[in-house]
């Protein structure tokens, strides 16, 4: 029985991976106190600088922006967002209060654009529900199970018996995993085996699989290290990984994700494409498809210049866009350690100012006698267990643009 209780831990573990979705974790670095200038799911960046900065008060988009009173002003913020905000979010009254304190403590200003941002990404992920529930999750993760006991030729009957051990809450794993429907509960799951299955503390602490969570599906590895950077406004119930599952912590983070990044994109949609896909991966693409044109390779348009580790640490294996970006050396006029220099800037707002980023668009804009482009949806397929039909970044992007669209309609300036 020993032996069959020890197999509750890999065999959560193994499941609740297969059945996280990930968003990015982001860089870290200080904070750049500027309110004048101007980032919460989405390959986890390496850790060389999170740009954690207000936008500006006025959004950069294409259309002309009305002056808007309301965007310093906390009490005519609030008469704003309650406009936009949809009536069929669950208690109206919590959502207002996270969404307006995720944006006072952020420094964001209390604009349309980007209350309707915030909106309309925590809509397409959740419908506006403070605990979105995920369709057939226990179908998915005895699937899951199933999956797994077959790789490591476990017979199913062992690890049902294991998953018929009580848990802290007085009801079995097997109970547990037959009743859930939320990711918030799949985290409880997995946090209750590893503080009572024995074995577990020391063979999975600190790996918990759930990554993210929340109604704005936000990572917990963002989390992690926005506050080391950025105070966290509110005191914690639990653990920051448990605040992220609530509404309160999901917004506030995922607003931090979304907007506090320097971003100088002409529309709304490639923020909410770097949501998916990872800061600046819209600026990255574009950048690939400039490399693409210019040196005549075919190279995959995702938003990631360089390989890394799982660790997130550099690989030593060259990707196909610093093979492409190399090629073009001589014609750059810089060498293969110049070019890496500006490559592992590429998850910051600072790779636009390197010498290669400025370089290789001066030959591009000068080789199709016009100014290509500096922004496009990177082309990446998501892989869930979760999704029952193949769905792209892009497809994220414009659903969730969609939504964007029809709360800026009930604007009134």
């Amino acid at each position: 029985m020993h032996y069959r209780s020890l197999l509750v831990a890999p065999l959560l573990a193994a499941l609740l991976a297969a059945c996280a979705t990930q968003q990015p974790a982001a860089p870290i670095s200080a904070p750049t106190p500027s309110p004048a200038a101007s980032e919460p799911l989405s390959v986890p960046m390496p850790p060389e600088g999170l740009d954690i900065v207000p936008p500006p008060a006025q959004p950069v988009v294409t259309k002309p922006v009305v002056a808007n009173p309301a965007w310093r002003d906390e009490k005519q913020g609030r008469v704003l967002l309650d406009r936009l905000l949809p009536r069929y979010a669950d208690d109206r009254k919590g959502w207002l209060a996270d969404i307006m304190g995720a944006f006072s403590a952020l420094k964001i200003p209390y604009t349309p654009e980007y209350f309707c941002a915030v909106i309309a990404v925590a809509d397409q992920e959740s419908n506006l529900q403070s605990d979105p529930t995920v369709a057939r999750l226990p179908q998915i993760v005895w699937g899951e199970i199933q999956k797994r006991a077959d790789k490591y030729h476990i017979p199913m009957v062992v690890v049902e018996t294991a998953l018929r051990k009580t848990s802290p809450d007085g009801r079995t794993y097997k109970e547990r995993i037959d009743t859930l429907r939320t990711k918030r509960q799949m985290n409880a799951l997995f946090e209750d085996m590893v503080r009572e299955v024995p074995f577990s503390q020391t063979a999975f602490e600190h790996k918990n699989p759930i990554r993210d969570g929340g109604p704005m599906q936000v990572s917990v590895a963002f989390a992690e290290s926005h506050v080391q950077v950025w105070p966290f406004p509110y005191q914690l119930k639990s653990s920051l990984r448990d605040e992220v599952f609530t509404r309160r912590g999901s917004v506030y983070f995922g607003t931090a994700i979304l907007l506090q990044y320097p971003a100088p994109y002409t529309q709304m949609i490639y923020r909410f494409a770097d949501f998916n896909a990872g800061r600046y991966a819209s600026r990255n693409a574009a950048f690939q498809a400039a490399v693409a044109r210019l040196s005549g390779r075919k190279l995959a348009l995702d938003g990631d210049l360089l390989l890394y580790n799982p660790d997130h640490s550099l690989s030593n294996q060259t990707s196909g866009t610093q093979s492409a970006v190399m090629s073009l050396g001589r014609r750059l006029g810089m060498n293969n350690a110049e070019i890496l220099r500006d490559m592992k800037q590429e998850k910051t707002s600072g790779f636009a100012q390197t010498p290669l980023y400025q370089k290789l668009y001066a030959l591009t804009d000068q080789a199709a006698a016009r100014k290509v482009a500096r922004e496009q949806i990177p082309q990446i397929v998501l892989v869930s267990p979760k999704f029952t039909h193949t769905l792209t970044t892009e497809w994220f992007a414009n659903k969730v643009n969609g939504r964007y669209q029809g709360c800026m309609s009930r604007s009134p300036y």
